[in-house]
């Protein structure tokens, strides 16, 4: 006990220290964090971080930066534009997009929410209304046409990272912009470039004819070179650095290009400084050790609520069904690190018939539970076939769900007031762990039965066939994260060594998945670590079970899109 307590002070430590990182890093050139709601259009409500600087006051505005994220994603996924942009003196609203984080309505409302943001961000009076510059990354470039649209004298440069400006019409937007003084930035090795510009590579971008037509160019476009005039407002600059989508967002590649063209299209930024000079990755690193404290913290209360007399019951020595690692254990093993990466793109395919509707109202969350629950029948085929041994512990409902619901409360609590009183969540890169509001609660009340199945039905198979007597400790964890992350990781390895080789995902009509795919990887390697721990002292798959139900469904809950509302109505997305 004086062990687990021990631990959980040292998770504790572990979150404050990386949240302090994060804070300082945010706040670097002494600036303000502030979290805010204001009105969308026809009765909403939209959220966004606001960075203000020291030198942008009401008596010296500064100028003023719109930045909004991609689909299934955050305002905190812009933080490495923000932080670099403020800490130079540009005040900075980095929103959520209408069904997106705290933002109400859902995704594509209102012309994504641009014209409201904008409005907003020219009434802080520390902002000067002459030098206004918009910015989103991949489907982030629909408010920045929608703002466009909506005031097109109302801002003097805009920036698409990893996006076109037609981005608006996946999900049936018809605004449209001669947008201003446009920057684009698109990664050579970007997914997305059959979608965004008719290209089948990235680093073809120059050559597309949409693009050159949006240069007025009839040929290829040089990058780095300025065409047009910034005075007039016609500049158009072309950049194409050597990342991927999601790295758009998250590599100096992406960012510096962004925060140079404010700078040259922007005046009155109070410290100038070379684009070149970043230091946002150091928030990633605080919020990814906050991340892990987290973890520490949940795992060493489950330790000491085991040491509770009523919930002392769970603790058990385990019984393993398997004496050694033959032939039908690294079947077993093989099977549970495959299938679900095999059945991945089909069964999210399939998804997609899953509508969204009152109750269910996310469809990447839809499409995740078919995978997921289709992913449970075919575990309980496989063991059927290779009739792995039961579990010689009886599953204990009461106490299990207790233990699990006070293990992740722990770690809720702690993320509920580093995001309170410090703005930073838990994250790194497209791996991110937000608080629930009230309607993503409701959302997840609904969605929670489902993924306990899949989590119940996983890790029964899991310890069922894959638990073996006498293992060693690091064996045992090492069979357990890498039978739920392993197929994920060679079905990366597949898609982006293609890309890398080629310029294309070896399946290159799933780029989106592919991207999702990513977190799965860290995400499931966590289930699998959880799944090991409990098992260990309670000789159950039930505890660590609930435990990432509860986990997950927080997680895909509160980061990803609402596309259902009785206001609102939108076709399938098909962007990023």
């Amino acid at each position: 006990m004086g062990k687990a307590w021990l631990g959980f002070v040292g998770g504790l430590a572990v979150i404050l220290s990386g949240a302090l990182l994060a804070w300082l890093v945010q706040t670097s050139g002494d600036v303000t964090v502030r979290d805010v709601r204001f009105a969308g259009d026809r009765g909403t409500t939209l959220s966004a971080l606001v960075y203000t600087p020291a030198s942008a006051t009401a008596a010296r505005p500064a100028p003023g930066v719109l930045l909004s994220h991609g689909y299934i994603n955050t305002r905190e996924m812009q933080s490495a534009f923000a932080i670099e942009l403020a800490r130079r003196g540009f005040v900075v609203v980095a929103m959520d997009q209408p069904g997106h984080g705290y933002s109400s309505a859902i995704v594509g409302a209102n012309d994504f929410g641009g014209p409201a943001a904008l409005r907003y961000l020219k009434s802080l009076p520390q902002v000067d209304k002459a030098n206004i510059g918009l910015a989103g990354h991949s489907l982030g470039g629909g408010p920045v046409v929608g703002a466009a649209a909506s005031d097109p004298a109302g801002y003097k440069a805009a920036v698409l990272v990893g996006s076109t400006p037609a981005i608006g019409a996946v999900f049936g937007s018809k605004a449209t912009a001669d947008l201003r003084n446009l920057a684009l930035v698109f990664g050579g090795y970007d997914e997305f470039a059959e979608l965004m510009w008719q290209v089948p590579r990235g680093f073809d971008a120059p050559k597309s004819p949409a693009m050159q037509a949006l240069f007025a160019t009839s040929g290829p476009i040089e990058p780095g070179r300025v065409y047009g005039d910034i005075g007039a407002g016609t500049a158009r600059v072309l950049h194409v650095p050597a990342v991927t989508h999601p790295w758009e967002h998250f590599s100096a590649g992406g960012v510096a290009p962004t925060v140079d063209w404010f700078q040259r299209t922007l005046d009155g930024a109070a410290r100038p400084l070379p684009a070149g000079q970043q230091v946002w990755i150091w928030k990633e690193v605080g919020t990814l050790i906050a991340f892990a404290g987290m973890v520490i913290l949940m795992l060493t209360a489950f330790d000491i609520l085991l040491g509770v007399r009523w919930l002392h019951r769970l603790a058990r020595t385990p019984e393993p069904g398997r004496a050694r690692r033959d032939g039908r254990w690294w079947l077993a093993f093989a099977l549970t690190a495959a299938l679900p990466a095999i059945t991945f793109f089909p069964f999210m395919k399939l998804g997609m018939l899953f509508f969204p509707m009152p109750v269910f109202p996310q469809w990447i969350t839809n499409q995740l539970l078919v995978w997921a629950l289709l992913g449970a029948v075919l575990t309980l085929g496989t063991g059927l076939v290779l009739k792995a041994p039961k579990s010689a512990v009886r599953a204990d409902w009461p106490r299990s769900a207790v233990i699990a619901l006070l293990s992740v409360g722990a770690g809720y609590v702690s993320l509920h007031l580093v995001d309170r009183y410090l703005h930073v969540d838990y994250r790194f890169w497209v791996l991110g762990l937000k608080p629930l509001d009230l309607r993503h609660l409701g959302f997840a009340l609904a969605y929670l039965p489902l993924w306990t199945v899949f989590f119940v039905v996983s890790l029964r198979g899991l310890h069922g066939s894959l638990a073996v007597a006498g293992e060693r400790r690091g064996a045992h964890y090492a069979a357990g994260i890498l039978a739920m992350c392993l197929g994920f990781m060679l079905l990366l390895a597949v898609q982006y060594g293609a890309l890398l080789a080629t310029g294309r995902l070896a399946i290159a009509s799933e780029p989106l998945n592919t991207i999702i795919a990513i977190q799965f990887v860290p995400l499931l390697a966590l289930v699998g670590a959880i799944a090991v721990f409990t098992w260990r002292r309670t000789g159950s798959y039930l505890p660590g079970a609930l435990i990432c139900a509860l986990l997950v469904t927080w997680y895909v809950t509160a980061g990803t899109a609402t596309h259902w509302s009785p206001q609102f109505q939108l076709p399938t997305p098909g962007g990023g």
